[in-house]
């Protein structure tokens, strides 16, 4: 089972950290679908720093959510620093993860993210002393390498584990893949064979079926979900259930993704006010929707929404029309 430095996982399945989504109402929501962990969105060290409040709000944690791991980015080792001594004594985070993995170019520039996968030496360096800093573990996430020439994983990998980092979150691409292409599950096999510290692994992992091949295939101790859990944790459910039973278990019936759709939506409103909510809920409806009929007639009238009552209506009522159509068709039937 997926323990990294004193915090047990009750299972392997692991919530990724998603910019612009993993905020708690959408962690929380995969919680009460039973991911053994979940991570929150990366967090500016100099917004920590600065106590910009924006920044601020992202490190809120309801304690449903725990065992929680808390990220955070940067490129300068004094700043990064400060901000996990500060995650450390004033969050109820388990876990304070560094993200070497973010592609984007604003990240990158700032030699933050994957930048740092160029360098073993910094990378050593700059997590030895936030491990120094700080009581909590400390984890990394990072991708394989920057490019195909630049392919450093093992090297990195052990570099966090002389540091004492306590975990590794592998992403089996490059920098320059982006999201492209497909993650190489051997470079996490090859990452696992070459350290002690728990390795997770991450990329393509899109069913149950995927998850429980990579951890067959790779030997890591956990497998991280990420855009297959958008609008979907039942995902992370049936990825317990399969990985604990073999058992598939049914996807969801539309009246359920509603349902959960609008119990997420609640959980932003009182997150970031209804104003906010409704408009960033638009993007989690459509992804809720996915493979529901009629719903793409419905996208750009979700898109219009700017009220609770607006969204929830036109969800309850694309379900509505579907009950009615499969009753028609039914009689039509016999």
């Amino acid at each position: 089972m997926l323990k990294i430095g004193d915090i047990q996982m009750k299972n392997p399945v692991v919530l990724a950290p998603m910019a612009g989504v993993c905020n708690s109402a959408f962690r929380l929501t995969v919680k009460e679908f039973g991911a053994g962990l979940v991570c929150a969105e990366m967090v500016s060290d100099k917004g920590i720093v600065l106590k910009n409040a924006k920044t601020m709000n992202l490190l809120y944690i309801d304690e449903r959510e725990k065992p929680l791991s808390l990220q955070i980015f940067g490129g300068e080792r004094e700043s990064l620093v400060e901000a996990a001594k500060f995650v450390d004594k004033h969050t109820n985070a388990d876990i304070i993860d560094i993200n070497m993995g973010c592609p984007v170019p604003k990240i990158t520039k700032a030699d933050a993210g994957a930048k740092w996968l160029l360098d073993p030496n910094k990378i050593y360096d700059m997590v030895a002393a936030v491990v120094d800093a700080v009581e909590k573990p400390v984890t990394v996430k990072m991708r394989m390498g920057w490019d195909p020439e630049h392919i450093y994983a093992v090297q990195n990998a052990q570099a966090v584990e002389r540091a004492g980092g306590k975990a590794v979150a592998l992403h089996g691409r490059t920098r320059v893949q982006m999201y492209e292409g497909t993650s190489d599950w051997n470079i996490i096999r090859e990452v696992k064979q070459n350290v002690n510290i728990p390795i997770i692994g991450n990329g393509d992992i899109s069913t149950p079926q995927d998850a429980k091949r990579m951890l067959d295939e790779t030997g890591c101790d956990g497998v991280m979900i990420g855009r297959a859990a958008l609008g979907n944790p039942w995902m992370i459910y049936r990825t317990v259930k399969y990985l604990e039973t073999g058992e598939l278990m049914p996807e969801p019936t539309a009246q359920e993704k509603i349902d959960v759709c609008i119990l997420h939506l609640d959980r932003l409103i009182d997150l970031k006010s209804e104003h906010i909510a409704v408009r960033e809920m638009r993007k989690h409806a459509a992804w809720y929707l996915k493979g529901v009929k009629g719903s793409g007639k419905v996208r750009n009238e979700i898109n219009a929404c700017e009220t609770r009552a607006d969204l929830a209506n036109l969800l309850n009522t694309l379900v509505e029309d579907n009950q009615k159509e499969e009753e028609i068709d039914q009689v039509q039937a016999v």
